[in-house]
C-alpha cells in the first residue's frame, strides 16, 4: 500500500504541464534519435548534459527517461522499412522486419513493434514499480565490504558485458579508474596527478568525459572512417493489423516480455541476448504457414516478440541503475553521470534521500509509454522523413551542441581543449574496438569505491579479512569471480564439443 501511495505521488509530480512537457519532449527526440542510424541514446544524453545543468533535476531526469525508451522505439521504424537498425537492439527486429515490408506488409510490422513495446514497456515498469522498492530495502542494509564489492560487482559485469573481450572491457575501466583519481584526494585533501594544472585541481568533469567519449568521438569517427550508405526504402501501408496478425502477435509479445524482463532485472547488460533469445523462441514454437514465413515472407511473431523483449530490458534495467547504481549498458551508464552531475548517488539509499524523484520517474514511465504508442502510430511517415537531413549538417549540429556545452559549464577554454582530446581517446578507442561505457563507470564509481574500501579497512583494522567474514560479502565474491570464469569454462567446452 505504501508503495502504491508513493507511485500516486509521482504520478501528481509526473503530471505537472512542465513534467510533461519535458517527457513529451524526450519521447519524441528519442525517437527520432532512434530513427536516425548511429545517433544512439547514450550520444545524444551525452551531448544535452552540459544543456541541462540548470534544469530542475525531477525534470531533466524525466527527459533523459523519455531519450532513453524513445530510442528503444524509434530504433524499428528504419530496422523495418531500410533494414538499417538505428540501435544494435533493434538488430533482430531487421531480420523479418524488413522481410515483412518487402512483400507489402511494412504497416502489420510497424504496429506490432510499436504495440509489443507498450506492452513490454509497461509490464516492465510494473515489474520496476514493485520490485526495485523492495531491492532497495535489502540493499541499505549492508556495510563498507559489501558496497565495496558491489562496486567490484559493477566493474566486472560493464567490463566484461560491454566489450567485445574482457580484456579490451577491462582496459577501458582502468583508464576510467585512472581519470577518476586526478584532482584533490578526498580524504587527505592533497593534490593526485594534475600535474601542477589548476583546471584539474577540481578533478575531470564527468560530464565533458561523457560529451566527449560519445557524442565528439561518435561524430569524429563517423567522418574520418566510415563511408557513405546508399539506403534503399520500402513503401509502408497504413499502419495496421489484421485479426490473425493480433492472434499471432499477442502471445509473442507476453513471450518476449517474460524472456526480457528477467535480463534487465540482473546486472548482465545488453538487449542482444535477450532479443535473440526471443527470436530462437519464437521460430521453434511457429509451425506449418508460420513457421514457412520465418526468413522468406517475414513472420510477425520474430518482430513481436523481440521487440518486446528489448523494451522489457531496457526498462527493467532501471531497477540495478537505481537501486545497486549498477548501469547495464551504455545509455544506463550515462544516466548515472547525469545522477551524479546532480550531486546526486544512486544506490540502496536513493529510495529514501531522494523518494520524490525516483516515484517520479517511475510514474514518468507509465506516462511515457502512452505518449510513445502516440507518437510512434500516427507518425511514422515523419520520423522516416528525418533519415533526409544530411550527416554533414547533422553531425555539424551535434559538434556545435557538445563544444557550447562543454564551454557553458565553467566558460573555461581548457575545456573545450580537453573535451576534443577525450573525442580523440574516443575515436581511437573506438577503432580498435575498445568499449568507451567502463570508462565513465570507472570515472564515476572509482572514487566512491576507493572511499569504501578505506572505510572497511578501517572498520577491518587494516585486515583484508573484513572482506570476506560476512555472508553477503562472500556470495558478491562468487558473483564476481563467476562472471569472471565461467564463460571461458563455457567457451572452453564448446570449443572441445
Amino acid at each position: 500500500m505504501d508503495t502504491l501511495n508513493q507511485l500516486m505521488q509521482g504520478f501528481s509530480t509526473a503530471f505537472t504541464l512542465v513534467n510533461l512537457l519535458w517527457a513529451l519532449f524526450g519521447c519524441a527526440l528519442g525517437t527520432a534519435v532512434g530513427v536516425l542510424p548511429g545517433i544512439g541514446p547514450a550520444t545524444t544524453v551525452a551531448m544535452l548534459l552540459p544543456i541541462t545543468g540548470k534544469v530542475d533535476i525531477t525534470a531533466s531526469m524525466i527527459f533523459f527517461a523519455g531519450i532513453y525508451y524513445g530510442a528503444m522505439y524509434g530504433g524499428s521504424t528504419t530496422s523495418i522499412l531500410l533494414n538499417t537498425p538505428g540501435e544494435t537492439a533493434s538488430m533482430v527486429t531487421a531480420m523479418e522486419g524488413n522481410k515483412m515490408a518487402k512483400s507489402g506488409r511494412a504497416g502489420s510490422a510497424l504496429a506490432t513493434a510499436a504495440i509489443g513495446s507498450f506492452v513490454a514497456g509497461t509490464i516492465a515498469t510494473i515489474v520496476v514499480t514493485l520490485f526495485a522498492p523492495l531491492v532497495a530495502e535489502y540493499a541499505v542494509r549492508l556495510g563498507p565490504p559489501e558496497y565495496f564489492l558491489l562496486m567490484v560487482l559493477a566493474f566486472t559485469t560493464v567490463s566484461a558485458v560491454l566489450g567485445k573481450s574482457t580484456v579490451r572491457g577491462l582496459t577501458a575501466l582502468f583508464l576510467g579508474l585512472a581519470v577518476g583519481l586526478i584532482g584533490m584526494d578526498q580524504i587527505s585533501g592533497q593534490p593526485r596527478y594534475t600535474g601542477g594544472v589548476p583546471e584539474l585541481l577540481d578533478g575531470i568533469e564527468i560530464v565533458l568525459v561523457a560529451v566527449g567519449l560519445f557524442a565528439v568521438a561518435e561524430v569524429l569517427h563517423a567522418v574520418l572512417f566510415e563511408g557513405k550508405v546508399v539506403e534503399s526504402q520500402n513503401r509502408f501501408s497504413r499502419v495496421h493489423m489484421t485479426a490473425r496478425d493480433w492472434k499471432r502477435s499477442i502471445p509473442a509479445w507476453l513471450r518476449g516480455t517474460a524472456i526480457g524482463t528477467p535480463f534487465g532485472c540482473i546486472p548482465a547488460g545488453g538487449t542482444e541476448i535477450p532479443t535473440f533469445l526471443s527470436y530462437a523462441t519464437e521460430k521453434k514454437l511457429a509451425k506449418g504457414e508460420d513457421k514457412a514465413e520465418f526468413g522468406t515472407k517475414g513472420a510477425i511473431e520474430g518482430v513481436a516478440g523481440p521487440e518486446a523483449a528489448n523494451n522489457a530490458t531496457v526498462t527493467a534495467a532501471l531497477i540495478p541503475l537505481l537501486t545497486l547504481g549498477i548501469p547495464t549498458s551504455n545509455t544506463t551508464a550515462i544516466l548515472l553521470g547525469a545522477f551524479q552531475n546532480y550531486g546526486i548517488q544512486p544506490g540502496p539509499q536513493l529510495f529514501t534521500t531522494s523518494a520524490g524523484l525516483v516515484w517520479a520517474l517511475i510514474a514518468s514511465l507509465y506516462i511515457g509509454n502512452v505518449m510513445l504508442l502516440v507518437l510512434n502510430l500516427p507518425l511514422v511517415g515523419l520520423w522516416v522523413k528525418l533519415l533526409k537531413i544530411p550527416k554533414p549538417q547533422l553531425y555539424a549540429g551535434i559538434l556545435i551542441f557538445a563544444t557550447v556545452g562543454a564551454y557553458g559549464m565553467r566558460q573555461s577554454a581548457f575545456d573545450i581543449f580537453l573535451l576534443y582530446a577525450i573525442g580523440a581517446i574516443g575515436v581511437v578507442m573506438r577503432r580498435f574496438d575498445f568499449p568507451t561505457a567502463p570508462v565513465v563507470v570507472g570515472m564515476i564509481l572509482g572514487p566512491l569505491a576507493e572511499a569504501q574500501m578505506r572505510n572497511a579497512l578501517s572498520i577491518g583494522e587494516g585486515k583484508w579479512s573484513v572482506f570476506v567474514e560476512r555472508p553477503m560479502s562472500i556470495f558478491l565474491l562468487i558473483v564476481i569471480a563467476s562472471i569472471l570464469i565461467l564463460p571461458r569454462l563455457l567457451a572452453r567446452r564448446k570449443a572441445k564439443a
